[in-house]
């Protein structure tokens, strides 16, 4: 679901991106809690060219985003009908439109304020309208292709949509408030007090746009202000294991009822959270404190993301300053269409997680959820002392670069020239343990100068083109194709990873598109392998139409996917530990 993740990303985006610099009473982040768990919203405003190359994106991965909506609703057709039925009237209101249109259609603001906020873990989304009669319309819409109206409840002469989720005990509501829609998911039998929140009837004491804290986590992490998102797992984990959450609460006990309805065990029974549980929450959170995102940078051809992970200070203290060893990381300019590089330095990371380990072992969690988790520390210790053996003990890292990349015919092997580097601190005794196990592995000769020695062609004939080796101090890397030799031997000179710098990936939009058509190629070959088993085996009539429908589902995610790898020029990523704790930089470059 990465892609439907993506493409519902750059949609909320495109209707988030607009604020204004004064401070607005009713402001959607006015609503929000100032001790919200989460939030995303938008603190400032994108121009018009950036925001259609935005919404371009989104648009171009619809398609694909439809035949998932309604392979959502196949799933839980029969479990739970209704909601199914209801996924099914959303996608048809979206088909054969762009956001743009549909947004228009259903009076939202492409150019408003918009804000997804936690009421406790409840999620509340409040966004501008641009026509609250066209909202309306579209909710009529809605209903008609849905076959029946909504719930209409109301509060203190506010009405509301109610629409009742019973396989998990809660339920949606959509509300139009002033000049504001308001959707949120609450608990079926919500609370007075809660429900009037969501609704705006009652402000919160103290809001997250007096607050600043966006703000400030934007200034602190380097986002723009178009899109900042926040999850405060200090706030929300103990909130969850209190079990004081309502919305926890009611998907918790729809969970014991469903377990009860399986097993006889009495969902009071279920129902009962140890009081160790919360402590091993703000356990937990104290290690990982908080998730955020933000764009750094967006514009029509570049949109650049940075995602933060808080960690507590003795696990960045253990590879802030680190500098892998592995030739390529720390470099800043990409060599080939496909490049990745991994530090994997066995021996700190042998070191961190035995001393993680120990600490759970000394003091193991006690709520009974987390007993697995106490299990696979246990494991851990003794793996991580396997894990000194050489030749893994010695490694740090490693690397693929292509330089180009063919997909083959049938069940044919893709044809590829490029380079494998492998980061160790004993190349010379991972060499010899390659020799011992490929004895003509044994006819190649190589000193720690970097130089390049041919195959000899037994081993050459395996990839049907030229192939070479090399040794460094600390690297043995292999090259495949003519002229590999040369890049070869450039790649074991090359910078190695900058302080704290664990990864760093490059794709080219061409490789993008080659690998698309690969996986589609392979996807063909799986269906047309179980079409040839199953032919004497035609099936019901319904086996032969779902059949259909998943073919034509997958068919339309790789036209999708293909298209959308026709935009790209390139994609880049790096993640490197800071005093802080874990920075994911991305950046996509559009044609």
């Amino acid at each position: 679901m990465r892609s439907t993740t993506r493409t519902l990303a750059l949609a909320l985006a495109g209707v988030l991106l607009a604020a204004c610099g004064h401070k607005d009473k009713d402001a959607p982040l006015a609503f929000a809690p100032a001790d919200t768990p989460y939030a995303v919203a938008n603190l400032d405003v994108l121009d018009d060219g950036t925001r259609s190359a935005l919404l371009a994106q989104a648009n171009a991965q619809l398609p694909a985003e439809l035949v998932q909506l309604r392979a959502s609703a196949d799933s839980m057709a029969a479990k739970d009908p209704d909601t199914a039925n209801l996924i099914r009237a959303f996608a048809k209101e979206l088909d054969g439109k762009t956001i743009e249109g549909f947004a228009q259609n259903a009076g939202l603001d492409l150019k408003g304020r918009s804000a997804l906020y936690g009421l406790g873990l409840a999620p509340v989304l409040r966004f501008q309208l641009s026509d609250a009669g066209a909202f309306e319309a579209f909710v009529g819409r809605l209903e008609a292709a849905y076959g029946k109206k909504l719930d209409v409840a109301s509060v203190d002469k506010q009405s509301y949509r109610r629409h009742l989720l019973p396989a998990t005990g809660t339920q949606l509501i959509l509300a139009v408030v002033g000049k504001q829609a308001v959707a949120a998911i609450l608990p079926a039998d919500a609370p007075q007090p809660l429900l009037r929140q969501a609704l705006g009837l009652d402000r919160p004491a103290r809001n997250l746009q007096d607050d600043g804290r966006l703000e400030k986590l934007a200034k602190d992490r380097g986002y723009q202000k178009w899109a900042v998102g926040e999850l405060d797992l200090g706030r929300a984990l103990p909130l969850a294991a209190s079990g004081k959450d309502p919305l926890f609460g009611a998907l918790f006990k729809a969970r014991a009822q469903a377990e009860s309805a399986k097993t006889g065990e009495p969902v009071a029974n279920q129902l009962q959270i140890p009081p160790g549980c919360q402590a091993d929450a703000v356990r937990i959170a104290s290690r990982v404190p908080e998730l955020s995102f933000g764009y750094t940078r967006l514009e029509a051809r570049h949109q650049d993301m940075r995602w933060n992970v808080s960690l507590a200070s003795d696990i960045t203290q253990a590879f802030d300053g680190l500098k892998v060893d592995l030739p390529g990381l720390g470099s800043s300019q990409p060599g080939s269409p496909f490049e990745f590089f991994l530090g994997l330095p066995v021996a700190q990371l042998r070191t961190f997680w035995t001393a993680q380990a120990d600490a759970v072992t000394a003091k193991p969690f006690t709520c009974p959820a987390l007993a697995d988790l106490n299990d696979s520390f246990a494991k851990l210790g003794p793996s991580m002392q396997k894990a000194a053996i050489p030749p893994f003990g010695d490694l740090l890292g490693v690397a693929l670069s292509l330089d180009s990349f063919t997909p083959a015919a049938g069940n044919a092997m893709p044809q590829f020239t490029g380079r494998l580097v492998l980061g160790t601190g004993n190349p010379a005794g991972l060499l010899a343990m390659g020799q011992m196990m490929t004895p003509a592995l044994a006819q190649v000769k190589l000193a720690d100068d970097g130089k390049p020695v041919a195959l000899p062609p037994t081993l050459s004939g395996m990839f049907n083109q030229p192939a070479w080796m090399a040794m460094g101090t600390k690297s043995l890397g292999l090259g495949v194709g003519a002229g590999e030799d040369a890049k070869l031997a450039d790649a074991l000179k090359a910078p190695i990873g900058n302080a704290g710098q664990m990864l760093r990936m490059h794709l080219s939009g061409q490789m993008y598109l080659d690998w698309v058509t690969l996986m589609q190629q392979k996807a063909d070959s799986l269906g047309a392998a179980a079409v040839a088993l199953g032919k004497d085996e035609a099936g019901s009539p319904d086996d032969q139409a779902e059949k259909a429908a998943n073919e034509a589902r997958t068919k339309a995610q790789f036209d999708a996917m293909r298209a959308q790898a026709s935009r790209v020029e390139s994609i880049d990523a790096e993640i490197h530990v800071d005093s802080q704790g874990l920075v994911v930089n991305s950046q996509t470059t559009l044609k």
